[in-house]
């Protein structure tokens, strides 16, 4: 475990909940020093969480291994970095171990309500958790009806959890391999099919139910179970965060089970803050790799992928000129760049090349990082007096989520061009949990927004008075709900979804690298026959969210590529 880290201002970072640390230095190796070579086994593009997981697998694995990243840090959008410049030098410095602590939060989701004063009570609001009664006993503040529902809800989605998460790990099934490829391709393919027909027998007799999940608008789904719109809004979010869909819009079911699959300490979909904010899991990831002999270097930002005369992958060019040779190459920057900017067009399928172009990265999100110089305090939870965080303050806490058609309504004025008169707003105070991210008394603020477009209405672009003026709409939204929060603000960072692609390299802004709609899912992600993280250049492969199984921070697509790129390598 991770000793704890001194107070520092920190940064969020594009996902949900995800913070932005300070890491790495600059043009740096990171571990012990070491100058880069020009020869390797593999070639990592990008230290992202995806591609930090590759290369310790790679490595692990035998091969020489090379990650380079074009930012000064590691982490990609895993990472976190100062809101307020210059303050670090006001703090101690840093000493932090190897490894990772996760601060579980319980209870984990907080919606209060704008209502008028009930003789002389505060209004309304609803906290979710990990203990089932007093859970119910929120539920039935708006419905008893839902509260007897509750359970059989979260059983049911936890059954579809444990017969789609296996799916998470291995290789999508090779259709054109299955059904035209060798032996040894048709054998490979098998893996993919039998993890499929376990599935199904997991979900038995109901699997007509789960099917309409995955395929129906979340809104259909939560009416089935509920009545009360407090409670499905709330649980709407999940389904439509960091999407460019409204609860209306079909398959959106999909997005809430991914958001719900995973555990923390052995707790199916549980939460939990990283200690020192996304980053510090960056950084060990980055440790376990280059602890097994891994190479990372910062500010090595690649511009060419180099082919040999038949096609076939052959290492990277650098911005610098520096090539680096390699017979392996995982990319774990987003599809749109790695084929339709650093691979030779000439050496890609002209459809390949068409689908790739028409992958769907649209996002809507607007990433608000926030300094304040004390809690948030709602109407519906005042503060304690002595300000120490309360259970909700560690919550993922749902503004402007009263009910269904404000999150519909917000989702349709970004349709039309408009950012969200009204915005969906995922608000997280990680310091109520991590009292090392901030000076005493003081928080960091995650505001999580949407819904905003890439392009405003009439092909206008973001500016800095559109950008700051959708923030101050933002503040009046959460001031509505805990007067005062103006007034605390000392200092603000404002990603629109051009800024999140600008910086990160999330195309579109999209923190999934993609749209995770059902027609860009499983074999199908990032296009139909190259689901298997292989390309249509042979040692080139795809090690991040665009490919299977999508965005979250999970490592599963840097897993399973590097264990598909050692599987190829064997034959070479």
């Amino acid at each position: 475990m991770m000793a704890a880290r001194p107070p520092r201002w920190l940064r969020a970072a594009a996902a949900a909940a995800l913070l932005r640390i300070p890491g790495g230095c600059r043009g740096c190796h990171v571990g012990a020093a070491a100058s880069l070579k020009r020869e390797y086994d593999a070639v990592v593009i990008g230290a992202g969480h995806n591609g930090l997981v590759a290369a310790a697998y790679l490595q692990k694995g035998g091969l020489k291994t090379a990650v380079l990243e074009r930012r000064h840090l590691v982490g990609g959008a895993t990472v976190t970095e100062e809101i307020i410049p210059g303050l670090e030098a006001m703090l101690p410095s840093v000493f932090q171990r190897h490894g990772l602590k996760v601060l579980p939060r319980d209870p984990y989701s907080y919606t209060p309500l704008l209502e008028d004063a009930r003789a002389g009570k505060a209004p309304r609001s609803l906290l979710l958790g990990n203990n089932m009664a007093d859970t119910q006993s929120q539920i039935a503040q708006f419905s008893v009806k839902d509260a007897q529902a509750f359970p059989k809800y979260e059983e049911f989605m936890n059954r579809l959890v444990s017969a789609i998460d296996p799916l998470l790990d291995t290789c999508p099934l090779d259709v054109a391999g299955f059904s035209q490829g060798s032996l040894l391709q048709k054998l490979r393919a098998l893996r993919g099919l039998r993890a499929l027909i376990r599935a199904g027998f997991t979900l038995g007799k109901q699997l007509p139910q789960y099917y309409q999940v995955l395929t129906a608008p979340i809104s259909k789904i939560l009416a089935l179970w509920f009545e009360s719109e407090p409670l499905k809004a709330t649980l709407a979010t999940d389904a439509v965060i960091g999407a460019m869909a409204g609860p209306h819009t079909p398959g959106s079911g999909y997005v809430l089970l991914h958001h719900v699959m995973g555990e923390l300490e052995g707790r199916q979909g549980a939460w939990g803050y990283v200690a020192g904010g996304m980053g510090a899991l960056s950084q060990a990831l980055a440790n376990a790799a280059t602890a097994l002999g891994a190479e990372i270097f910062t500010e090595k930002a690649v511009a060419q992928i180099l082919l040999s005369s038949d096609g076939k992958a052959q290492g990277v060019c650098l911005q610098d000129g520096t090539e680096v040779k390699s017979r392996l190459v995982l990319s774990n920057a987003s599809l749109q760049l790695t084929f339709l900017e650093l691979t030779p067009q000439e050496q890609l399928p002209p459809e390949f090349v068409q689908r790739i172009s028409q992958f769907d990265s649209r996002s809507p999100v607007t990433k608000i990082n926030v300094a304040v110089d004390r809690l948030p305090d709602f109407r519906a939870a005042p503060n304690a007096r002595d300000g120490c965080p309360l259970p909700h303050h560690q919550c993922s806490i749902h503004l402007n989520c009263e009910d269904m058609q404000l999150l519909h309504q917000a989702f349709e004025d970004a349709c039309q061009g408009r950012p969200s008169s009204r915005p969906m707003i995922e608000l997280c105070i990680p310091s109520a949990l991590d009292p090392t991210l901030a000076p005493p008394g003081c928080h960091v603020v995650s505001l999580f927004t949407q819904y905003t477009p890439y392009t405003l209405a009439g092909a206008k672009q973001w500016d800095d008075r559109e950008r700051e003026d959708y923030a101050d709409r933002v503040f009046d939204c959460v001031e509505a709900y805990a007067p005062g929060f103006k007034a605390s603000v000392i200092g603000r960072d404002v990603l629109t979804p051009p800024d999140l692609e600008r910086i990160f390299g999330l195309p579109g802004g999209n923190i999934f690298h993609g749209a995770m709609s059902l027609d860009q899912l499983y074999f199908a992600r990032p296009v139909p026959s190259y689901s298997s993280y292989r390309s249509p250049v042979e040692g080139l492969y795809l090690c991040g969210s665009g490919a299977h199984p999508g965005g979250g921070v999970m490592g599963a697509a840097g897993r399973n590529a590097a264990r598909m790129a050692l599987e190829d390598f064997k034959k070479l």
